[in-house]
């Protein structure tokens, strides 16, 4: 009961901020529970990957409620790609395990990965955000859903900032269109990964008495954050996309100091 409440609240938190910047929420879920502990690494990437996986869902259906419109072969060619790419993903996370005797060697893996691509999207969104390439092409759509589909599942965290980031510099898209895209993404990556693990290991090892807590504050806060972003500006999106990547950095590297202490 403890540790449910104490997830639901982080949820909350997190997918709100999430669904708002388009990040997914599991940026944030992830180290935060990386740095509570009560859960194996493998349990905290499960539960991350639930939570973004409802948000994703809630979030998309309130935002096409906002009268927010996509292209088509856009976000079907990028879901294609982050599909195949989010198995890729945990395949390589599971191997990852298997290979390291200990699980802080993985957790290392992914915490350097992420402060990667946390530096590439804040570097981006400051500095560099009128840079685009346009792409158009249909691979192009689907290697770079393959690429953001196979980062974020392999290091549990849903989404990131990287997909908001990518998606405007390869194709041009604004940033509040942007968020949609990837929140699009992060639903296909992560219903790859979730069916992906029930194929596999199957889901006994964990306590699916969580979920009840996860899925829960995940569907309120997909619905608080896409309620919250279809009132706020784009500026203001980039203002805090920005925020949560410096504090989600800092948490980040918190928790790769505890692994050396």
């Amino acid at each position: 009961m403890y540790v449910g409440f104490i997830y639901f609240v982080v949820i909350i938190l997190a997918n709100t901020v999430g669904a708002i910047s388009g990040m997914g929420g599991g940026v944030i879920i992830k180290p935060v529970l990386d740095t509570l502990g009560f859960h194996s690494l493998a349990a905290i990437s499960f539960y991350s990957s639930v939570a973004v996986f409802t948000m994703s869902i809630v979030s998309t259906l309130r935002q096409f409620k906002n009268g927010l419109s996509l292209k088509a072969n856009i976000a079907l060619f990028i879901s294609a790609g982050s599909v195949l790419g989010g198995v890729v993903g945990n395949t390589v996370f599971e191997g990852l395990l298997t290979f390291f005797p200990e699980e802080k060697y993985v957790q290392l893996i992914q915490i350097g990965l992420t402060l990667v691509t946390l530096l590439f999207a804040y570097l981006y969104t400051k500095y560099y955000s009128g840079k685009t390439y346009h792409l158009s092409n249909r691979g192009w759509y689907i290697l770079v859903g393959l690429f953001l589909g196979f980062i974020s599942t392999l290091l549990g965290i849903g989404g990131g900032p990287i997909n908001v980031a990518l998606l405007m510099l390869c194709f041009g898209i604004p940033i509040k269109e942007a968020t949609v895209y990837s929140i699009i993404t992060i639903f296909f990556s992560q219903a790859a990964k979730l069916l992906t693990v029930a194929q596999s290991t199957g889901f006994g090892r964990f306590d699916l008495s969580i979920l009840f807590y996860v899925i829960s504050a995940a569907i309120i806060g997909g619905f608080l954050g896409a309620t919250i972003s279809g009132k706020v500006s784009s500026n203001r999106v980039t203002q805090i996309y920005q925020i949560v990547i410096i504090l989600v950095l800092l948490l980040n590297l918190w928790n790769g100091i505890r692994l050396f202490v």
